[in-house]
């Protein structure tokens, strides 16, 4: 059996139940912190789970993914993973080599950021077109994602780099390297998302990079050019948004 088990957000206490029982009942466990990364050290996680934990790397996930999927066959492996283990296509396709090697599967869901950002900022779900990830590397894909979202009057989410982990203020830099137009365009800073001193900031792109958000994990959505008047006060009250948005209401 290979199961896939959501950590959460912030840090080892936020598994459920459900994931707890699967780890301390698994043969063999591993940590990716690839695809994102938590509070908790592996130190930690094996303190508080009792037992020896491995740590999965990029190789392991993926091209030596083969590996993990023949110790499935005989034994109950868990991966834990940060967040949701499926929001990251990694993780999708794991199961789906495991199953095409007749390997059952599960899979014990958490709380991912992105609906903890719905929560955080009071934006709808339903108003985001598709996400991006702003990498170090010189790519400007997340550009025309923003763009095309804009085209459909939808909010980008954007997933900053974790190797190092990036912060809004220079996400916010290579936007407007790219892209200076985007200066005064609105877009909304989440800091350290699902623990007790989350930072949340609405402000214009120009202005976030002067913000002090403290450390990452950082995230950042760039804003539809029209928002619900629900959208609007809650960005008022929970991000501390200037009152030059209100032009920005249907």
């Amino acid at each position: 059996m290979l199961t896939l088990v959501g950590m959460g957000l912030h840090d080892c206490s936020d598994i459920t139940f459900r994931g707890y029982e699967a780890v301390k009942s698994a043969d063999e466990v591993y940590l990716d912190l690839y695809t994102s990364k938590m509070s908790s050290s592996l130190e930690e996680l094996k303190k508080f789970f009792g037992k020896e934990i491995k740590e999965a790397k990029r190789s392991d996930l993926e091209e030596g993914s083969r590996k993990i999927i023949e110790r499935a066959k005989y034994a109950d492996v868990v991966i834990l993973v940060p967040g949701d283990p499926t929001i990251a296509t990694t993780h999708i396709s794991l199961l789906l080599e495991a199953k095409k090697a007749g390997v059952n599967t599960r899979v014990i869901n958490n709380a991912s950021i992105i609906n903890a950002i719905c929560s955080l900022t009071g934006l709808q779900s339903y108003r985001f077109g598709r996400s991006a990830t702003i990498s170090w590397h010189r790519s400007r894909a997340f550009i025309d994602t923003i763009k095309a979202n804009l085209s459909i009057d939808a909010h980008t989410m954007l997933f900053l780099d974790l190797n190092p982990p990036m912060t809004i203020k220079e996400a916010v830099n290579r936007i407007l390297d790219l892209e200076s137009s985007f200066e005064k365009h609105f877009a909304v800073g989440i800091a350290r998302a699902g623990s007790e001193d989350a930072v949340v900031k609405c402000d214009q792109l120009k202005n976030l990079a002067d913000f002090d958000f403290g450390d990452p994990l950082h995230s950042l959505v760039v804003l539809a050019r029209r928002l619900h008047v629900v959208e609007y006060e809650c960005l008022i009250y929970f991000a501390s948004a200037p009152e030059e948005l209100k032009e920005w209401v249907l």
